[in-house]
């Protein structure tokens, strides 16, 4: 039984100039819409905007610059919103001087970063599967974005760590043309707030982990898996405790060890930048002889799990962005899906397909729009779900 909760819900979004989107200016009913086009008319783009508003950065990888509608001086994408912690969100970025600009109820945060999270989102896509059968890169993102976006402390040991992290690495770099001797001692000096934010960065994986593989296991299995799937946390670190300090000292331990590979090989060996979230299949790694179906399935369970930590942690159900979601999944596992949503209590919903045929029955009843050349409109047969 559907349970109600508190949800984040968007109410009118307005966009200028992001990909092929020239000038939108929508309000979205309460319950979501669905957004039906071919291929390549915007319908990810304008999923890509709406989420830009929680994370200030293209969700694809794409520079601020690229993501300018060609011949456009910049972008700009406002909001109107409840149920979060902000009314009136927009970010902008201007090509001459390549400035960005974000404002939260009408003021300019102090810093960037504390705009981070304004508009609590989840989104699924096709492209999720890569969190499995990609890199150990694709699945760190994923924590440090889940974590970042949901802790402020580990958003700061993040960005302290990186920074941290790129100076170490220009020292070492550096100590290939120079004097070993002053080269390690530049490199040595980085090693402290390595140490100290890494630690912040290692517990904060390490016991969300803890306290999700099992959740992940079973939203696997409710999916339809039936093979045992796991989910741990894997590091060569063994502080003797979970308590920051103990790991900072771990740290410390492990990077003073590995210094001498490091300056013959120029990086940095040894930190959480090096970790991976393991995942497997009958105790076996999934990214390797999981099934394309399988590694869906896996996928899908992480993006539950954030929508589950978002809402835990923020008090309020994040608005649910479905970038044709069900894609390569059978009819039972997309239901499955769909029930799982509406048990923990789904938010606004905004579902994006090609076809009608595409739209589960679950999300039958939501407004339905039309997306051609970036341009929406709305299919008067389905009005009044709106």
């Amino acid at each position: 039984m559907t349970r109600e909760v508190a949800r984040v819900v968007l109410g009118s979004l307005s966009l200028r100039d992001f990909r092929n989107l020239a000038r939108l200016d929508l309000g979205f009913p309460s319950a979501g819409a669905v957004v039906v086009g071919e291929n390549g008319q915007g319908k990810s783009n304008l999923l890509e905007a709406i989420y830009y508003l929680h994370l200030l950065r293209s969700v694809r990888g794409a520079r601020d610059v690229d993501v300018v509608r060609f011949g456009a001086p910049g972008f700009h994408i406002s909001a109107r919103t409840s149920g979060g912690a902000y009314h009136e969100l927009s970010a902008g970025f201007e090509r001459q001087g390549r400035r960005k600009r974000v404002k939260l109820d009408g003021s300019e945060p102090p810093r960037l970063s504390d705009g981070l999270g304004a508009l609590p989102c989840v989104l699924f896509s096709p492209a999720d599967v890569d969190l499995v059968a990609g890199a150990p890169s694709s699945r760190r993102r994923y924590l440090d974005i889940l974590l970042a976006l949901s802790s402020r402390p580990y958003l700061a040991a993040l960005q302290r760590y990186r920074a941290a992290l790129a100076q170490r690495n220009a020292a070492l770099r550096e100590s290939l043309r120079g004097s070993a001797a002053r080269a390690e001692q530049r490199v040595a000096v980085w090693e402290a707030p390595l140490a100290e934010h890494g630690a912040v960065l290692w517990r904060e994986r390490v016991l969300w982990s803890d306290r999700a593989a099992g959740r992940f296991s079973e939203l696997c299995a409710a999916i339809g898996e039936q093979a045992p799937v796991a989910m741990r946390y894997a590091t060569p670190l063994e502080p003797s405790s979970t308590e920051t300090n103990d790991i900072a000292e771990a740290l410390a331990r492990a990077l003073e060890h590995r210094r001498g590979l490091d300056l013959r090989r120029g990086i940095t060996h040894a930190g959480p930048h090096r970790d991976d979230l393991a995942l497997t299949l009958d105790a076996r790694e999934l990214r390797a002889f999981g099934s394309a179906g399988q590694q869906r399935t896996a996928a899908i369970a992480l993006r539950l799990l954030e929508a589950e930590t978002l809402h835990d942690r923020l008090g309020a159900a994040p608005l649910f962005l479905l970038d044709d979601p069900f894609a390569e999944l059978d009819a039972r596992r997309s239901s499955r899906i769909l029930e799982l949503l509406a048990d923990q209590g789904m938010g606004q919903t905004l579902l994006t397909v090609p076809r009608e045929s595409d739209i589960p029955t679950a999300l039958s009843s939501l407004a339905r729009w039309r997306i051609a050349a970036g341009v929406v409109t709305h299919d008067d047969a389905h009005a009044g779900a709106a």
